[in-house]
């Protein structure tokens, strides 16, 4: 199934489970409403389910998409591109912080090349499927051509229906490279209509003037390319990463399979405004795993109506508030499927 028969086969959450779902939190044993967001959580993932209860996840998992971006040559990252192999080979070991809250989630990490600047060797864990060796530098011309685009969302469709056939039945979807807070920026003003300077963020660290230069840079590709949020393919085209695209390509896989995916950081959040542009059924399928720092994830995450679960302070990406944020996920189904009622406790109801 490619992308466009993934996004003819997304269906609206199923209202019915979700109002079961919220009758249900109404006869277990506690005080209406006691258990706060979890409640509306387990109704939304009944509806996901198309039943109440929901199956408690059992197999979570997190793909990381992996891409280089040519607009790093205009100085708006504090990093150098070579990192992102680097830290991709820091995945593969399991030494980054994606790794270690992934075992304590017991979920598995996929790492998918998508247009890494540098080959990387074949490694356990690795999908390579490299679209090109980076993005070009979108200040000057298109970040890639349409037929890119769409393959940039069929590998992240294929990469995650591989995963959903072996069991896979909660998702995080993680990225990295070097440079791509400046894609996601000029998405999320793209998609909230907000100015690059609202949106623009410091990424892995930019001081201030840096950042308004970097600002300047989106504002003047924007204003080169003139995408719109009406057309998200040819939005991703001009100024997106082979890894975003992916990562909207994997929410719109899941979406089909009705499977929930926990959205993490800014970057992640700009890969899902992509993916609800092309497919506005997926938002039904999307949890928000917590807001960043930078400026322009609170802009995403309310345009896309996600209230996230935590606020940590976090701006590091690989999908690490995603996978925290699991830990919640498991917790509301648990507690719909596994609390009994007041007529199964034999407790009174209206109680205090």
């Amino acid at each position: 199934m490619g992308w466009q028969e993934c996004v003819a086969a997304v269906r609206p959450g199923d209202s019915a489970a979700v109002a079961a779902a919220l009758a249900r939190q109404d006869r277990l044993t506690k005080p209406p409403g006691s258990l706060g967001r979890l409640e509306a959580l387990s109704a939304q993932l009944a509806g996901i389910a198309g039943g109440c209860p929901a199956p408690v996840p059992q197999r979570p998992e997190v793909i990381i998409f992996a891409g280089d971006h040519g607009v790093v040559a205009q100085g708006v990252s504090a990093f150098p591109p070579e990192v992102t192999p680097q830290m991709v080979l820091n995945f593969l070991r399991g030494g980054a912080a994606i790794n270690v809250l992934a075992r304590q989630l017991g979920a598995t990490v996929t790492v998918v090349d998508a247009g890494v600047a540098v080959e990387l060797p074949p490694t356990p864990g690795l999908v390579r499927a490299k679209i090109a060796a980076g993005t070009a530098d979108f200040s000057q011309q298109p970040a890639m051509t349409v037929d890119q685009a769409q393959a940039a969302l069929e590998l992240g469709v294929r990469v995650t229906q591989e995963r959903l056939a072996a069991g896979c039945d909660l998702l995080a979807c993680g990225e990295m490279g070097i440079g791509n807070t400046t894609p996601a920026a000029a998405i999320t003003a793209v998609c909230t209509g907000r100015s690059p300077q609202e949106v623009t963020g410091p990424g892995t660290g930019l001081a201030a003037p840096a950042v308004q230069h970097k600002a300047a840079v989106i504002a003047a590709a924007l204003r080169l390319h003139g995408p719109t949020a009406a057309a998200p393919l040819e939005l991703l085209a001009a100024v997106g990463g082979f890894e975003l695209g992916a990562l909207a390509g994997a929410l719109l896989a899941a979406a089909a399979a009705r499977v929930p995916v926990v959205v993490d950081g800014f970057i992640a959040t700009a890969g899902a405004l992509l993916a609800v542009g092309l497919c506005p059924g997926v938002r039904d399928y999307l949890i928000g795993g917590h807001c960043s720092q930078e400026p322009g994830h609170r802009a995403a995450l309310q345009a896309l109506r996600l209230e996230p679960l935590l606020d940590l302070g976090l701006r590091l990406g690989e999908g690490t508030g995603a996978v925290l944020a699991c830990h919640l996920v498991i917790a509301a189904a648990r507690l719909l499927a596994e609390m009994a009622t007041f007529a199964e406790a034999g407790v009174a109801a209206g109680h205090e």
